[in-house]
């Protein structure tokens, strides 16, 4: 295929308490200052009336209300459906964009190949890192983590606080499932990974690029530093991961995870006993622990019935159980639950 200009760029912006205003005006700010400016800034309110008045008055940006279930997975398809851009990128409201993540985003798609692009998630620790909390586990305050690759290539799926799409394509596959992503306490994600499943499914020669020029930093909060948040996490997304291995296919959806199992999690276990760092070595293995325990039980639990979507738009087409076209991704469930 030959190259393409890049194309035009709507980046979606999901929030759904007001609690994290400061947070949103850094998120939009961070979006207005890109240089070229993304083509259009949509914010989209999850079920919040109050922020959402809020948000139309004070911020400049396109807000939206969530007209589709509570959650990550309606506002995100809410503000898909309506972006204008030829792309949409996912930002997290708590998180803030670099300079130059839109353009190193657009940059990918002068392949025309080329699908999806999603960046690099630094965490920004508010409190600073825990001294036992390890780096290849930072998927659960949903940053990048140790062990994925370093330089641009393909992957089987992104990281749901920096993340984009050809709007076409997320639209023509579906859209993100909203019987997935966090509502409430409701352990469920890895909504992103299912996607990024269902879309390449549909194009076996597409390619989902990683691009870690692309950068957002994730605010990390104290409430989620400590052991309890942890093991929480790691649990729900061993279920999460069960509920994706029951739609697209135990092989594509663990794809990732069998490579994250046998090389970087034993990488990790060994530094950390060279160092001394027996907590941070003790926190490897209860999350290991944790999370397939988490996916044990989600694979006994009723399953979600096939073709489901609970969007008003109707079912999603199941993924065929066919192997993802690359091999590393991302571990992390959606920013709601991070």
């Amino acid at each position: 295929m030959t190259a393409s200009a890049e194309p035009t760029l709507s980046v979606v912006v999901c929030a759904y308490t007001p609690d994290r205003w400061d947070d949103i005006c850094a998120a939009v700010a961070s979006v207005r200052a890109q240089h070229p400016p993304p083509a259009e800034l949509l914010l989209v309110i999850d079920h919040c009336p109050g922020l959402e008045r809020r948000a139309a008055a004070e911020l400049p940006a396109r807000v939206l209300a969530n007209t589709g279930p509570k959650g990550l997975s309606g506002a995100r398809n809410t503000g898909m459906a309506a972006a204008t851009g030829e792309v949409v990128a996912f930002l997290d409201d708590d998180a803030v964009a670099a300079p130059g993540w839109a353009a190193r985003l657009l940059a990918g798609y002068r392949d025309p190949a080329v699908l999806g692009v999603g960046g690099l998630v630094e965490p920004w620790w508010e409190t600073g890192r825990p001294r036992w909390f390890p780096p290849e586990f930072d998927w659960v305050v949903g940053c990048s983590y140790r062990g994925l690759p370093r330089h641009a290539c393909a992957v089987r799926n992104f990281i749901g606080a920096n993340m984009s799409f050809r709007r076409a394509e997320a639209l023509a596959a579906g859209g993100f499932r909203t019987e997935l992503g966090r509502v409430g306490s409701r352990p469920l994600g890895c909504e992103e990974t299912e996607l990024c499943l269902r879309i390449a499914a549909r194009t076996p020669a597409a390619l989902l690029r990683h691009e870690p020029g692309a950068v957002v930093r994730h605010h990390v909060p104290p409430a989620r530093t400590g052991w309890a948040y942890f093991r929480a996490r790691c649990y729900a997304e061993g279920r999460s991961k069960a509920v994706v291995a029951r739609l697209a296919g135990a092989r594509p959806a663990l794809s990732s995870e069998r490579g994250y199992l046998l090389h970087t999690l034993p990488g990790a276990i060994a530094r950390g006993l060279r160092r001394g760092e027996l907590r941070s070595v003790g926190a490897t293995l209860a999350g290991a622990g944790t999370t397939a325990f988490g996916y044990a039980l989600g694979r006994l639990a009723r399953p979600v019935p096939p073709g489901w979507s609970g969007r008003r738009g109707g079912p999603v087409p199941p993924v065929p159980a066919a192997e993802a076209p690359a091999t590393e991704g991302s571990a992390t469930a959606g920013p709601r639950s991070a």
